[in-house]
């Protein structure tokens, strides 16, 4: 049994979710709160997550980051050497979805000539009468970006662990990768 940590950033524009979604996949579905503060700076959320068919784990390090640009300068710093990225989007905000290239980019840009696995997630699909993204537009947007894609209603607590639970298998997959490398070095 392995138990890997991975350093897991949480990005997107303000408001779409990304509290919300740390904060009841934390809690198992038992904390969701109706009101949220601008995230001002970084929280960081750590969660153990077991990956099937393994006897392993994955314990996420979640960095749930400010979506403002006013706080880029820190998140060079925080943002700094990621295993995985968890990007979200507000389903009823056509905006938040056109921002994720910028956000993926900037989580790039931390790891050059490395490949950063990760998940794409539509928040808020509770509102169905405002959503303006479409689900296959962005299902067609991250397979093009090498990412998985997931939509959720952190409000109705609905899918809200399946990413990260993607994430844990996407970044356990790679450790496995390594250590047969290594094994066949040895």
């Amino acid at each position: 049994m392995v138990k890997l940590a991975a350093k897991c950033i949480l990005a997107g524009d303000p408001a779409v979710g990304k509290t919300a979604l740390a904060q009841i996949f934390r809690s198992d579905g038992a904390h969701f709160q109706k009101n949220y503060t601008l995230t001002t700076g970084v929280d960081l959320v750590v969660k153990t997550v077991p990956v099937p068919d393994t006897g392993d784990s994955v314990e996420l390090f979640i960095f749930d980051s400010a979506g403002k640009e006013l706080f880029s300068e820190m998140l060079d710093k925080l943002w700094e050497s990621p295993n995985v990225l968890c990007l979200v989007y507000d389903v009823t905000n056509e905006q938040s979805f056109a921002n994720c290239s910028k956000w993926l980019e900037k989580a790039r840009s931390q790891i050059p000539g490395t490949s950063l696995p990760g998940v794409l997630v539509g928040n808020k699909t509770d509102l169905a009468g405002r959503r303006t993204v479409d689900s296959a537009q962005a299902r067609e947007w991250a397979l093009g970006q090498g990412l998985e894609c997931f939509e959720t209603s952190v409000k109705e607590m609905e899918n809200y662990e399946a990413p990260f639970h993607c994430l844990a298998k996407q970044f356990h997959h790679l450790y496995r990768e390594k250590v047969e490398v290594f094994h066949a070095l040895v």
